[in-house]
């Protein structure tokens, strides 16, 4: 199977990576869509489990998976061609290939919320409630999948010096094949280890997680922190997208 391989020199580790996971005939299922698939599957579960602690209903709680999962999808994909509809404008058969990869995560939270709104109405469950406990569970969604951007070796930042700079034959491939933009005053050498921000995010989600479960007991109002969330998280992208190529 293809492999890339990985170096973090500072740490002194090295190591070939893979991208597919396991092969059923021709078909090949990779990292990437085990790794969104778990994550996935961990926030619904914690938000299954959360939803009986708050006594809320669980046929309801199952109208917002359904239509939040079916819409979510949808608009991951949706958002993602919009954004390369110059390639998609020309391959316009591909469009519904998302086995072949191409979601965007904001396109799916904005599908998500719409069908969560759906869900709510149909199962009687107070939206603002639900956003409180579906800000927990994307914390989870997005601390795990942001391992598939490893695997795929993507979402990675600008040069650094630091001990965990990355490097690897896809991260200099890109960096040599594709007009990048950085910010004003920064150059970029695709020999050079790079910030692997995909784990600066997924630190950030996962200790948000842990602030925003503390918080629980102390929030005020519905949707007090679904608010909190929408602050933490985008300061951390903030911070990270100034990182980022």
């Amino acid at each position: 199977m293809d492999a890339t391989h990985v170096q973090f020199d500072g740490l002194g580790i090295s190591f070939d990576l893979p991208s597919v996971a396991f092969s059923i005939g021709n078909y090949q299922i990779h990292w990437y869509g085990i790794i969104i698939a778990f994550g996935f599957a961990l926030a619904v579960l914690y938000g299954g489990r959360m939803a009986y602690k708050w006594k809320m209903s669980l046929d309801g709680m199952t109208d917002v998976l359904i239509w939040g999962t079916i819409l979510g999808i949808i608009c991951a994909r949706v958002y993602y061609v919009a954004f390369e509809w110059d390639y998609y404008s020309q391959h316009l058969s591909e469009i519904p290939a998302i086995w072949n990869g191409g979601i965007a995560i904001y396109g799916g939270i904005i599908g998500a919320l719409i069908g969560a709104a759906i869900g709510c109405k149909i199962g009687k469950i107070d939206f603002f409630n639900l956003l409180d406990l579906g800000s927990l569970g994307l914390l989870i969604g997005q601390g795990i999948g942001r391992w598939g951007n490893f695997f795929n070796q993507e979402a990675f930042g600008c040069n650094t010096t630091l001990p965990w700079g990355m490097f690897s034959e896809a991260t200099e491939e890109y960096l040599m094949g594709s007009t990048v933009t950085v910010p004003k005053g920064v150059t970029i050498d695709p020999t050079m280890p790079v910030h692997p921000t995909f784990l600066y995010e997924s630190i950030w989600c996962f200790v948000g997680l842990a602030l925003l479960t503390a918080y629980i007991k102390k929030r005020k109002f519905n949707g007090d922190i679904a608010l909190r969330y929408l602050v933490w998280y985008g300061a951390g992208r903030f911070w990270i997208e100034g990182l980022r190529t």
